[in-house]
């Protein structure tokens, strides 16, 4: 672990200058979050220059921009491996370091963390300061909120360092604010605030207004009238790349003994030019030339399945004005940008508020619109009760597109999308389906928009899994397509396990075995008839889908045999019971044993005599 304390500004600021440069040639080979990393290592080195990391909680929201926390831990040798398989995480992960204290890779947990640990750190009469990071996006989440008024009340001694790199807090207003700022990151300002407190508890009732109406012009005029309003102090705004300043301000924090709001400016991208500024592009990146910021590898030629949803989208909405859209935070990830930029008066990008988003799209279905909320499959849960409560019970017809199902590579145990089917199968009212390839995705967004009833259909990151094509007719609720004729087993596929089902039929071919392929296509309802026929033809049914086995496809097929008593050995190739780990998503489906040559080699053991 790199030793802060007793150096010196300028021994801090090499040191973030060496921190940026690993972290510019680590990403720039493995990829990954660039932008919030850089313009966040100052506030990092504060932090621990500042706080106890051995001791403090050290709590990072999202925990995407803590690259120069690892670094400043136990991981400066390690780092080149950031992201791969096996190596360290993108995110803060506590099995990985003792020095991470809490994980995280959805946004806006932070803050309820740190009262929780606040919480426990009085009732074990510690002196330990909980310690935030927590950036402006993810102040546009309700929990934040929550928990900052549980803090305003309770005043557990908690520092909240705001990374404001959009000036989305709330500007400055005018020179005098401006001046205000900066006195307001001093111990004169605080001195004053105090003064007036206590001058308020002792004055004749007269001076007491005079006093009062000064306390509250000074916030009026400042930005931290929220945080002072809900209770806790607030510090800002102050440069986030001046370490002196940073230093100064978090020390006087520290001191205070009470809930602070510190609000820093940083620039996303900081120290490295072609990155400087709000480029979405340097959020997360994959391999690139440091020189001149130029990808090293070129995309896959196939378009991927979240271009295709938005093409359609756009091309729909044009057609049908009844048809509208959310997302939350992230248009370009879901493929709604464009809709954004073309018909903005009917798309919308929410921010950071899954739950805001599932119901808001309920009203906007109880309207008679049709409202397609795209989102991703790991942030759908986030919205959970709001698709029970709002759209479900209510039978309204919102139309839940669920991007980055299945793995998605790089980014780990947070992001991968292995558990809507389990969560949404359950729910009455709702129709479940998947595209396997480009004609059936922009076939699924057609039927989304007539169906009456709740639906949601997922599909991957990056392009479809590639396969044999086989020309379909578009979805009819509730009904399977057969993709080949075989003979001696049935695989059964869902959404982008079709493609995986087809890839394995050829692998089983080349064995001498002979398989049937179907696309099951519904997952609710399902198509009864048929695979209670299958079920006669066929007594091994192998399942492929990028989803979890527990409450997934293998799961809803054995329980309709079940209840309907038919014998058939089933298989599912679905997810275990375990979180998939980071790592390039081929990698990671070898380790899980997914890749179709090794799904072939099971199932041919399978049929071996005597199993």
């Amino acid at each position: 672990m790199i030793n802060l304390n007793g150096k010196s500004i300028a021994e801090l600021e090499e040191i973030a200058a060496a921190i940026r440069q690993k972290i510019l040639q680590t990403v720039s080979r493995n990829g990954g979050h660039l932008s919030s990393s850089l313009g966040a290592v100052d506030l990092i080195v504060a932090m621990h220059t500042v706080f106890d990391v051995t001791r403090d909680p050290f709590i990072y929201d999202v925990s995407h921009q803590a690259y120069a926390h690892k670094l400043l831990t136990d991981r400066w040798e390690r780092f080149d491996t950031l992201r791969q398989f096996g190596g360290i995480s993108g995110y803060i992960k506590p099995k990985e370091s003792p020095f991470d204290y809490f994980g995280a890779g959805h946004s806006s947990t932070s803050i309820s963390v740190a009262v929780g640990a606040a919480k426990a750190i009085a009732l074990k009469e510690e002196q330990r300061i909980p310690v935030v990071l927590i950036g402006d996006g993810s102040m546009t989440a309700g929990m934040v909120y929550e928990a900052l008024n549980e803090l305003g009340e309770r005043k557990y001694p908690v520092v909240i360092i705001i990374n404001d790199n959009e000036m989305s807090i709330s500007k400055p207003i005018g020179a005098i604010s401006q001046y205000l700022s900066k006195l307001m990151a001093g111990r004169s300002y605080q001195g004053i605030k105090g003064w007036v407190r206590k001058a308020l508890q002792t004055m004749p009732p007269d001076m007491k207004f005079l006093a009062k109406r000064f306390d509250e012009s000074l916030k009026l005029i400042t930005p931290g009238i929220l945080f002072e309003e809900l209770g806790l102090e607030y510090i800002g705004p102050v440069d986030g790349h001046n370490l002196s300043d940073l230093v100064e301000v978090l020390t006087l924090a520290k001191n205070l003994g009470k809930p602070v709001v510190v609000h820093a400016q940083t620039i996303k991208g900081k120290g490295y030019t072609i990155a400087e500024g709000g480029h979405e592009h340097w959020h997360g990146v994959g391999p690139f030339d440091l020189a001149t910021g130029k990808p090293l590898t070129t995309s896959s030629s196939a378009k991927s399945a979240t271009a295709i949803f938005g093409e359609e989208l756009i091309r729909l909405a044009k057609e049908d004005h009844r048809i509208v859209g959310l997302t939350a935070a992230m248009p370009s990830g879901t493929g709604m940008k464009g809709a954004i930029e073309a018909m903005g008066d009917r798309f919308w990008d929410v921010a950071i508020a899954e739950q805001h988003a599932v119901t808001s799209a309920a009203a906007l279905a109880k309207e008679g619109l049709r409202p397609v909320c795209a989102l991703y499959s790991t942030f759908l849960q986030r919205g959970y009760d709001q698709v029970i409560h709002d759209v479900c019970l209510q039978g309204l017809p919102v139309i839940f597109a669920i991007d980055r199902a299945g793995i998605v590579g790089e980014d780990g145990e947070t992001h991968q999308g292995a558990f809507d089917l389990s969560y949404l199968r359950p729910i009455p009212n709702i129709v479940l389906f998947a595209p396997r390839d480009e004609e059936t995705m922009r076939q699924a967004l057609r039927f989304a928009i007539d169906c009456p009833k709740p639906c949601a259909f997922r599909y991957p990151r990056g392009a479809f899994y590639p396969h044999e094509q086989v020309p379909s007719s578009g979805f009819e609720l509730g009904r399977l397509q057969m993709m080949a004729e075989g003979d001696d087993l049935l695989l059964v596929g869902y959404g982008n396990g079709v493609g995986r089902a087809m890839a394995v039929r050829q692998e089983l071919a080349a064995a001498g075995v002979s398989a049937a392929v179907v696309d099951l296509r519904f997952l609710k309802p399902l198509d009864e008839t048929a695979l209670l026929e299958l079920a006669n033809r066929y007594q091994r049914w192998y399942v492929m889908s990028d989803s979890a086995k527990a409450g997934g496809v293998g799961s809803a097929l054995l329980e309709l045999l079940a209840e309907k008593d038919q014998m058939v050995r089933l298989k599912s190739f679905e997810y275990g019971d375990y979180f998939i780990t980071h790592g390039k998503t081929e990698v990671v489906e070898e380790s899980l044993g997914l890749l179709p040559s090794q799904i072939a080699a099971s199932i041919l053991t399978d049929l071996k005599p005597n199993k």
